[in-house]
C-alpha cells in the first residue's frame, strides 16, 4: 500500500508523458474512485488507445455539455414565456429576448435601424442571424425567434469547440520546453454544470473564442496574429482590453528587460488597436449615436443584481450606494487600486508571472468591483483560470458557488416578478451573492500566492521544475525565449 501511494504521489518524470490528474490532484483522485480509481503502478502510461484519446474524450464531453446547454434553454426557445417560465426553469436567454427588443423581428439592421447595446462585432454577429431568421420567417412562416436562437446556439457552440481545441493544443503540443503535457486541462472548460446553464445566455462565447485565440498565437510568438484576435475580441466584448496593462507591465519589468520583448508587445497591441478601429470606424462614422449607445448604457446603468455594490446597498444604511454617479466613481477608484496592486505584483514578483495569471486577476478584479456582474461573466474567467491555475479542487469549489448563485438569481427574479409567494427571500439571495464574491476572491488569492511562489510555471505542480529568473536571462535573448508561451 505504501509503495502504491508513493507511486501515485510521485511527479511524472518524463515530460513527454501526459500528466495524469488522478495522480496530481486530490479531487480528481477522489472522484476517480467512481470509475475504478486513480492511475495505478502497473497501468500503461500513456495508455494505448485506438480512438478514445484525451482529445476525443474531451470533445465528446464538450458536445454533450453544449447539447445539454441547448436543452436547458429549450423551454424558452419558442418565446412563449407564460407563468414566468424563464425564471422558474432558469431558461432565460438574452439571445431569445433580444429578438424582439432589438427589433430583429422587424428586419432591423443593427446600428443603422436601431441602436444596439453591444460592441460592434457582437452587434453584427447577432444582426447576421437576425436577418436570416427574419427572411426565413417572412418567406417560410417559421418561428423567427426560435430560428434566431438556434442559429446563434449552433455557431456559438462551434466556437466553444474551437476554443476547447485551442486550449488542448496549448497544454499538449504547443508548450514550453520542459513543460509537462497536460491534455486533461481542457476538460476543466467543459466538465462544469456552469457551462450548461450559461453558455447560451448571451454572446460571450464569441469574445471568449477571440481571447483564447489571442493566447494561442501569443504562445506561438505570432505577434501580429495574436494582435488581430485580441482586437477582434475587444470588438465583441470590452473586457479583453484589460489585457493591455499586464502585457505592458511584463514587457517593462526591470530585471530581464528586453527591447525585443517590448517591441513584440507593442506590435501586438498596435495590431489590436488597428483591428478595433477598422471594425468600429465605419459604424462610428455612419451611425455615431447608435455606436455610442454601448458606452452610454454602461455609464448610466444602475447597480446590477448580485454585485458587491448591490449587497452593500442592501445590508448597510449608506445612502451613497443608491447614487449611480457616486458608485461609478467609487468603482473606478477601487478597480484602479486593484490594477495598481496587480501591476506591482507583476513588476516586483521574484520571477516573471505568466500572462494568463495577470489577465485572470485583472478581469476578476473588474468583475469583483464592478456594478454589473451578469451570470455569464463566469465564461470570461474559465479559460483564463485553466491557463493560469489548472487545479481542480479550488476550481470545483468556485464553480459550485457560481451554480448556487445561478439558481438563487432566478429564484430572486421569480420572487420579484410574481405576487404569489414564489422564489427565494432577499436574505437568501444576498447570501448566495456574497458566497460567489468570496469564492472568486479566494481563487484570486491563490493565484497571487502562485505568482509569489512561482507555482504552476513549468509543471503545474507548485513550481517543482526550476525556471530561470529574469536576472539569469540575457537581455538580448528573444522576448519569449526565457519564458516561452507566457500564458
Amino acid at each position: 500500500m505504501d509503495k502504491q501511494r508513493a507511486y501515485l504521489e510521485a511527479p511524472t518524470g518524463d515530460r513527454n508523458r501526459p500528466v495524469a490528474p488522478s495522480r496530481t490532484d486530490r479531487f480528481v483522485r477522489f472522484a476517480s474512485q467512481l470509475i475504478g480509481g486513480p492511475l495505478g503502478a502497473h497501468a500503461v502510461d500513456p495508455p494505448r488507445r485506438r480512438f478514445w484519446s484525451p482529445f476525443y474524450v474531451t470533445m465528446a464531453v464538450a458536445i454533450g455539455v453544449l447539447a445539454l446547454a441547448w436543452l436547458q434553454k429549450s423551454p424558452c426557445v419558442d418565446g412563449g414565456w407564460t407563468d414566468n417560465i424563464q425564471y422558474s426553469s432558469g431558461c432565460y436567454s438574452d439571445v431569445r429576448a433580444l429578438w424582439g427588443a432589438e427589433r430583429f423581428h422587424e428586419g432591423a439592421v443593427p446600428y443603422k435601424d436601431h441602436p444596439v447595446e453591444y460592441p460592434v462585432l457582437t452587434g453584427w454577429f447577432m444582426g447576421l442571424w437576425g436577418q436570416i431568421a427574419f427572411q426565413a420567417e417572412t418567406i417560410f412562416g417559421v418561428n423567427g425567434g426560435a430560428l434566431f436562437f438556434n442559429l446563434n446556439a449552433i455557431v456559438l457552440g462551434a466556437l466553444a469547440l474551437l476554443t476547447i481545441t485551442m486550449i488542448y493544443l496549448m497544454r499538449t503540443r504547443y508548450r514550453r520546453d520542459g513543460e509537462a503535457s497536460r491534455p486533461w486541462d481542457a476538460m476543466m472548460l467543459v466538465a462544469t454544470p456552469v457551462m450548461i446553464v450559461t453558455a447560451y445566455v448571451n454572446w460571450d462565447l464569441l469574445a471568449v473564442a477571440g481571447v483564447v485565440a489571442f493566447f494561442f498565437f501569443w504562445q506561438r510568438e505570432k505577434h501580429v496574429t495574436s494582435g488581430l484576435f485580441l482586437g477582434l475580441a475587444v470588438t465583441a466584448k470590452f473586457y479583453p482590453l484589460l489585457f493591455a496593462g499586464p502585457m505592458l507591465v511584463l514587457a517593462l519589468r526591470r530585471e530581464g528587460f528586453s527591447q525585443v520583448r517590448l517591441r513584440h508587445t507593442l506590435t501586438t497591441l498596435t495590431v489590436a488597436a488597428f483591428t478595433w478601429t477598422l471594425v468600429n470606424g465605419p459604424v462610428a462614422w455612419l451611425w455615431p449615436e447608435s455606436w455610442m449607445r454601448f458606452f452610454e448604457l454602461n455609464s448610466e446603468r444602475y447597480i446590477d443584481w448580485g454585485t458587491l455594490w448591490y449587497v452593500l446597498k442592501e445590508v448597510t444604511p449608506v445612502e451613497q450606494f443608491h447614487d449611480v454617479e457616486w458608485v461609478n466613481t467609487a468603482y473606478f477608484v477601487v478597480f484602479a487600486l486593484c490594477c495598481l496592486g496587480i501591476a506591482a505584483l507583476a513588476y516586483f514578483a521574484p520571477r516573471r508571472p505568466e500572462l494568463a495569471q495577470l489577465c485572470f486577476l485583472v478581469v476578476a478584479a473588474f468583475v469583483l468591483t464592478g456594478k454589473v456582474w451578469s451570470q455569464q461573466y463566469v465564461l470570461w474567467l474559465l479559460p483564463l483560470l485553466v491557463l493560469a491555475r489548472p487545479r481542480w479542487t479550488l476550481f470545483v469549489f468556485w464553480q459550485v458557488c457560481e451554480l448556487v448563485y445561478f439558481f438563487a438569481f432566478y429564484g430572486k427574479m421569480l420572487q420579484v416578478s410574481t405576487d404569489a409567494e414564489r422564489g427565494i427571500s432577499e436574505a437568501t439571495f444576498l447570501a448566495a451573492a456574497g458566497l460567489r464574491w468570496v469564492a472568486l476572491a479566494v481563487v484570486c488569492g491563490f493565484v497571487v500566492r502562485d505568482v509569489l511562489s512561482n507555482s504552476y510555471r513549468a509543471t503545474g505542480k507548485g513550481g517543482s521544475e526550476p525556471t530561470p529568473t529574469d536576472a539569469e536571462t540575457p537581455s538580448e535573448t528573444p522576448p519569449d525565449a526565457d519564458s516561452k508561451a507566457k500564458v
